[in-house]
């Protein structure tokens, strides 16, 4: 919504479940299916919003051709029901697949550190022998400590089962009593502590461990790499998938002037739009992964570098340059004053509206600033502004205007205005750079259209 905002990965919310239109190809309604009882009920709404979309579709497309018919509800089917579930499977894939590798990063770390310990522990045997108890050494150094200290009172039940402090240190008078009632009282202590394992006996028991530890580790280490080949498995489907929805709406845009009906030419429009949407997230996809996949060659070690996107510096005005040849103007809209090409930050509604534009034959100027700011700033450049949706027009909302940013606005483009007063639009960055959005909005008065 503006050309200073954070990148957010987003993926544009389209719903799902397929429906059966009866006359025409297409896939077969799935029963609802889940997991809760509240996915229960989102599945069987968006199955319920499928059927009704494409029981609108049909009765947009009565009339028309029934192979034309069938590649517009193709692709919807495709855009709206297949691809959606293939996402929502390569989302779950992908946080299985996470899930999976951090249970065995926990086990390879409980291996390394039992590892760890039987390596300290025999350099110890190496010091003192196998038969090293640290309980007796532990129980018995605490008697010598605490004796003569102020809280000897605190030990000497434990040391000698004493009653009193003269009972206490009477007992402790000779060596050799001393000698008895250490080893008595770590005895007594190591039992009850389950801790009257000496050295050796600790090791061997550590090596037993970590053979466990191992074999855990081997397994969730499996378990990782089997999630991870699924999740790239459900990837390349719904890439598979898209490149499919490409290739139908190359096809179908071609063939859209042969309809006779204005309704079934706006039909199909709409269905474009919508695997436009698609197309464009799936292009913010792949520039992520690039992302991510790039290495700081300035980090020492090779370090990858997390992907960051700086806010692009205001534009300097442009040098005195020949202006581009006029852009097509679709019922005297646009202008080549200004128009530089697209200057506009990649993924914002500022650049889409551009674009858009531009593949409408419509010039548009290359600074017009903040989406908010195109109405104001489009009449110094010749662009007629008023209050009256047109299609190829850039709907320029006022800062907070219909959930536009407070501080930038927004800006969409006109895609079709119906006589009933409403009218739908396309708009960038709805939620996140590259995330493409439509929706129908009722006109009265409160905008404002650059022509």
């Amino acid at each position: 919504m503006t050309n200073v905002r954070v990148i957010k990965p987003a993926l544009a919310a389209l719903v799902a479940a397929a429906a059966c239109v009866g006359g025409l190809a297409f896939s077969s309604a799935q029963p609802a299916q889940a997991d809760t009882y509240s996915d229960l009920i989102n599945a069987q709404n968006q199955h319920a919003a499928s059927v009704q979309r494409e029981a609108e579709l049909k009765q947009q497309l009565a009339g028309a051709s029934q192979d034309l018919a069938n590649k517009v509800l193709e692709l919807d089917d495709l855009t709206n029901n297949k691809i959606v579930a293939a996402q929502a499977k390569v989302t779950q894939a992908n946080e299985d697949a996470a899930t999976a590798q951090d249970e065995a990063d926990a086990a390879s770390g409980r291996l390394s550190a039992a590892q760890k310990d039987k390596e300290t522990l025999e350099e110890q045997i190496k010091q003192t022998g196998k038969d090293y108890d640290d309980a007796h050494a532990a129980v018995a150094q605490l008697a010598r400590d605490e004796m003569h200290g102020s809280n000897a009172s605190d030990v000497m039940s434990v040391v000698t089962g004493a009653t009193s402090t003269q009972d206490f240190v009477n007992s402790m008078q000779s060596r050799d009593a001393l000698s008895r009632n250490e080893a008595n009282a770590a005895s007594s202590a190591a039992t009850s502590l389950s801790t009257s394992k000496n050295r050796g006996e600790r090791l061997a028991a550590i090596e037993k461990q970590i053979a466990v530890l191992k074999t855990q580790a081997d397994e969730k280490a499996a378990s990782a790499q089997t999630a991870a080949e699924t999740a790239q498995s459900e990837r390349d489907a719904l890439d598979k998938l898209r490149q499919e929805g490409e290739a139908r709406r190359n096809e179908l845009s071609s063939m859209i002037d042969s309809l006779d009906s204005q309704s079934a030419k706006q039909a199909a429009r709409t269905v474009l739009i919508a695997s436009q949407v698609d197309s464009y997230n799936r292009q913010f996809q792949k520039e992520q992964q690039d992302a991510a996949n790039r290495v700081d060659t300035g980090n020492q070690g090779g370090t990858p570098s997390t992907p960051v996107t700086p806010a692009p510096a205001p534009a300097p005005a442009p040098a005195p340059a020949p202006a581009p040849a006029p852009a097509p103007s679709v019922g005297g809209q646009g202008t080549s004053n200004g128009d530089y090409g697209n200057a506009y930050a990649a993924g914002q509604c500022t650049y889409w509206a551009y674009e858009r534009r531009r593949q409408m034959g419509i010039g548009t100027p290359s600074y017009l600033g903040n989406g908010g700011n195109w109405w104001r700033s489009a009449p110094s450049y010749g662009l007629r502004v008023d209050h009256n949706p047109q299609v190829g027009a850039a709907l320029s909302f006022l800062p907070g205007q219909d959930g536009a940013d407070g501080t930038y606005g927004h800006v969409a483009v006109v895609e079709a205005v119906y006589g009933d007063g409403t009218f739908q639009i396309s708009e960038m960055n709805w939620g996140g750079p590259w995330n493409m959005h439509y929706r129908t909005l009722t006109n009265l008065g409160q905008y404002w259209f650059v022509h």
